[in-house]
């Protein structure tokens, strides 16, 4: 079996030898060569192509659920003299209105005429001019001589430039007519031009800002305000206030803040030598803010005259509970400017001051404040406040034994506790119901025995009601603690404490054209702010409103 299969593979070898022997002999000039029988061509393999068609979306029928978060409260400083006139009435249209062009006219008891305009010119995008007219007066029948006047005009405009910049500037007059009726009729005797208290002033505000930070964070708000201040006894007064302030940004939660502050006042008299007044402050500080905190820390420099102060300006917000709950803490300063013309708005009885002096405001104070379902607000602060030449109003007796002029007193230290209150509903602008709540208990004071002249407490509550597509309801309620007075005597004494109410309405009657009425002191009550001068009773009004906007 061996041999058989090694004598094949012999025989195998020798016929591959015998025919490649064979073949060489056949051709023996020709060289070795390949013969192609096919050709390769490479191709890639064909690429997917992308499919563009949109899918098409996914129903939602769910409804969308839109949101808004009302304002927290700011800050609201202690002193705030009440600034109703025993006189002036509050005339409201019971919301604010919405047209651009507008003449509202009306009537009342009291022979109280009413008028009001407002024009609106604007190229829809840049710039835009507002220009704002009003009058009232009103004549008392119970008292003699029981009458005033306010008359006013204003023009406000705006533009802003390619540049990102917002100018804007204002020019203003106001025409104030008083008469002083707070005498004994029966002992005194005077003719009407004797009791009249005119005071005419006139305003201009230029300005512009930045509506965008600077490529370098810089933001900046230059303003500038004029006054030109006189009544009908020959007294002419000047106030000029410029303002420079400006702030820069690093990163987004710092910012630092700085500027300068100059209010001059210069008051001037027959026979007498003017009265300057100035009051120059730099505000420094360094602001920290994100979603948990809001911090505010500096000092301002102040020159009140040439007495030297440095005010403190810390205030502090800490969410606990988002805008739920919000801590507040603040220790600051700061000035309240005296002039005549201030003077004259708290109370427009007193005589021409025979110096002028500012208020410094010593403020230390803790609270709470906050929103929750997105409709209910509250802010309660308390803590203590000293007032450093405060101004007291008390009937002069000295110069006029009648006691119907106001004569201005100093006092030099004034300590109080204080507390305020806010809470309040609004929904969107349906409906809102506000209430606010002012206490300042008087504890330690250095000059004068009594604070004479401030209200300390008072309560206001105010409801505005869209209570139908075209009907609109107000109303507002008034409290507060009689002010303290000082009898000829020199004794003192203390007003009643009242309670006054008003409300109104306003429908329309075509697209044009609504009818409003407005009644004031409902409960009819007879009470005085200063002392021996009476506020109207029970009295209504009521008018048209046209609107010729397009």
């Amino acid at each position: 079996m061996q041999r058989t299969s090694i004598s094949l593979i012999i025989f195998f070898l020798a016929v591959i030898t015998f025919s490649a022997t064979s073949s060489q002999a056949q051709d023996p000039g020709k060289k070795q060569t390949i013969d192609i029988t096919s050709s390769f061509k490479p191709e890639l393999k064909p690429a997917a192509k992308i499919n563009f068609d949109a899918a098409p979306p996914v129903p939602d029928s769910s409804k969308p659920k839109f949101s808004y978060k009302i304002p927290v409260t700011s800050l609201s400083r202690v002193y705030q003299p009440l600034s109703i006139s025993p006189l002036a009435l509050n005339i409201d249209s019971t919301r604010k209105w919405a047209a651009s062009n507008f003449v509202k006219l009306g009537y009342g008891n009291y022979q109280t005429p009413f008028a009001q305009a407002g024009l609106t010119f604007t190229n829809g995008t840049h710039s835009t001019l507002n220009i704002l007219g009003n009058f009232i007066a009103s004549k008392g029948s119970a008292i003699e001589h029981q009458s005033y006047g306010k008359a006013g005009a204003s023009a406000y405009g705006s533009t802003t430039t390619a540049g990102k910049q917002e100018i804007y500037g204002k020019l203003s007059f106001d025409h104030d007519l008083y008469y002083l009726y707070g005498y004994d009729h029966g002992m005194y005797n005077y003719s009407k031009s004797a009791l009249r208290q005119r005071f005419l002033s006139f305003d201009a505000n230029v300005g512009f800002r930045n509506t965008e930070p600077t490529e370098f964070g810089l933001k900046y708000h230059p303003d500038v305000k004029l006054n030109f201040f006189n009544d009908n006894h020959n007294a002419r007064e000047f106030n000029g206030v410029a303002n420079l302030p400006l702030q820069k940004s690093i990163g987004d939660a710092l910012t630092i803040k700085l500027g300068v502050n100059a209010d001059y006042t210069q008051l001037s008299k027959k026979g007498v030598s003017a009265i300057n007044n100035t009051v120059v402050t730099i505000p420094l500080g360094l602001q920290f803010k994100n979603e948990a905190v809001n911090i505010h820390g500096g000092v301002i420099p102040s020159w009140d005259n040439s007495d030297f102060k440095l005010l403190p300006d810390l205030m502090a917000d800490f969410k606990l509970g988002g805008d739920e709950l919000i801590v507040q803490l603040g220790w600051l300063m700061h000035y309240d400017k005296g002039s005549y013309k201030r003077f004259a708005s708290i109370n427009p009885y007193i005589s021409q001051p025979n110096f002028l002096f500012n208020t410094r405001v010593n403020e230390t104070y803790g609270g709470i404040k906050g929103t929750f379902l997105e409709r209910f607000f509250y802010n309660i602060k308390v803590g203590l406040s000293q007032f450093y030449n405060m101004p007291l109003f008390v009937n002069d007796t000295i110069l006029f034994s009648d006691g119907k002029n106001f004569s201005i007193l100093r006092e030099e230290k004034l300590n109080a506790f204080q507390m305020h209150g806010g809470a309040g509903v609004v929904q969107a602008e349906d409906f809102s119901l506000t209430a606010k709540f002012d206490w300042l208990l008087f504890n330690k004071q250095k000059t004068y025995a009594e604070p004479w002249g401030i209200i300390p407490r008072e309560l206001t509550m105010a409801m505005r009601w869209k209570l139908l597509k075209d009907l609109w309801v107000k109303s507002d309620l008034f409290f507060f603690e009689g002010a303290k007075y000082r009898q000829v005597n020199g004794n003192t004494d203390h007003a009643t404490n009242p309670v006054d109410m008003n409300a109104g309405l306003e429908f329309r009657v075509t697209k044009q054209f609504n009818l409003w009425v407005q009644a004031n002191n409902i409960f009819n009550n007879k009470y005085q702010r200063w002392h021996q001068y009476q506020v109207y009773g029970f009295n209504i009004l009521g008018g048209i409103v046209f609107n010729f906007s397009k």
